[in-house]
């Protein structure tokens, strides 16, 4: 514990880079917040009012830490890992908003499956199981490429493509590595328009939607780049729906999730994995950025049992676009120096440009999301002018990096 606790405030379950605006929207508004992260050095920890160095997993420890100081509400990220311990807590202190039970069938990709399948949404071969060799032999019977993952993973860990049985054996195995339960999942890999899906609903009903098109790091899974995606109406009202039915599915009914799935040639969306919570990769940013909405004061306005409608009331109708940085290198490094950074800022069109590393840190190779080391938002009239603008601030923006063995 580094300071007295707050009466009265807000309990923040973690406190990545990815949390710091939670952090700043409730110092806007004058909330105090109670920061929990297990991270001594976890970035957001300086804008919290006071901190606990605990993993957001232990709910006990939390309580315990927390002695007679009752929250006003917490609230969760963009991290899958503290959403136990927001129901768990919610449910102790009676706070205003308690996550659902059902939501947490979003974070095991097989049980999602069964969701997906109860809604009526077109679906697409899979088998999962804590057997190595049953899920090896099993998989063998679906239609190559596969995607092979932990079923309870994230952040693009532990996912390899596989184009023939030799190589079933090698990806199972390194799926499991990342794997608490031990569980893969092998899928069939979807061929289409690689989308995501971000919604806030109230009472059932997405109030805030954004779909996106997504493009990956090349031969990886760890996304580069995202942009507001041109759709018919025709297509974004099946996307929008469908997405509404899984939410309500997963006891959704208020507060956001987020999904990625493929736009088939056949015009059907097939949900590939279920985010049930607030978007990652500062997506909230481009948000900002795209509609002029806030979903981060959104969810801290429901986190308090306060309105929210009027933060997710579009002030704008742009396109926008999220470059996300990340190492060149194929092995550990060591950050130098940025360069062009200032240039980058400069460019019309450039809102945020963000950077998650200083000279001196260790940076690892992007592949996983965790490993970005920086991001850039752009915004325009159109999908071109705000692609336009990265592209530009991009080309100019430059880790300097030294391979970790030229240091040895």
């Amino acid at each position: 514990m580094s300071d007295p606790l707050p009466k009265d405030g807000l309990l923040v379950l973690g406190a990545s880079e990815e949390h710091i605006p939670l952090y700043q929207e409730a110092r806007r508004r004058g909330i105090p917040t109670i920061a929990v992260d297990m991270r001594a050095d976890a970035p957001a920890f300086p804008f919290a009012d006071a901190s606990l160095q605990i993993s957001t997993r232990d709910a006990d420890a939390i309580a315990e830490a927390l002695g007679d100081t009752r929250p006003a509400g917490i609230v969760v990220g963009a991290t899958d890992a503290a959403l136990a311990s927001w129901r768990t807590l919610g449910l102790r202190y009676g706070t205003p908003y308690v996550y659902p039970e059902k939501a947490f069938a979003g974070l095991d990709k097989a049980a999602f499956h069964e969701v997906v399948a109860s809604c009526g949404i077109t679906r697409y071969g899979w088998t999962a199981s804590g057997d190595p060799d049953e899920v090896a032999a099993k998989a063998a019977g679906l239609r190559f490429p596969l995607v092979v993952k932990p079923v309870d993973g994230s952040g693009s860990k532990g996912v390899t493509r596989v184009t023939c049985l030799d190589g079933l054996p090698a990806a199972v195995a390194h799926a499991r590595t990342y794997s608490a339960s031990g569980t893969v999942i092998a899928e069939e890999f979807v061929q289409g328009r690689q989308l995501t899906i971000d919604l806030f609903l109230r009472n059932g009903k997405s109030i805030m939607t954004c779909i996106k098109d997504q493009e990956l790091v090349p031969a990886g899974f760890v996304v580069r780049r995202i942009s507001t995606a041109q759709l018919s109406q025709t297509e974004h009202d099946h996307l929008e729906a469908s997405a509404e039915r899984l939410c309500r599915a997963l006891g959704i009914v208020d507060g956001p999730a987020n999904f990625d799935l493929v736009l088939g040639a056949d015009g059907q969306g097939r949900f590939i994995e279920a985010n049930p919570r607030l978007s990652g990769d500062s997506i909230p940013r481009l948000h900002t950025a795209a509609y002029g909405v806030n979903v981060v004061g959104a969810l801290v306005a429901l986190a308090l049992g306060e309105p929210f409608d009027d933060y997710l009331v579009p002030t704008r109708n742009a396109h926008a676009a999220v470059e996300l940085i990340g190492s060149p290198l194929v092995t550990d490094g060591e950050l130098v120096a940025w360069e062009g950074v200032a240039e980058a800022r400069s460019i019309p069109g450039i809102t945020d440009v963000e950077l998650y590393a200083e000279p001196g840190d260790l940076v690892r190779p992007h592949d996983q999301s965790g490993h970005k080391i920086g991001l850039i938002v752009a915004a325009g009239a159109s999908a071109a002018e705000a692609l336009s603008a990265l592209d530009a601030a991009g080309a100019l923006i430059r880790p300097l990096i030294r391979p970790t063995e030229e240091t040895k």
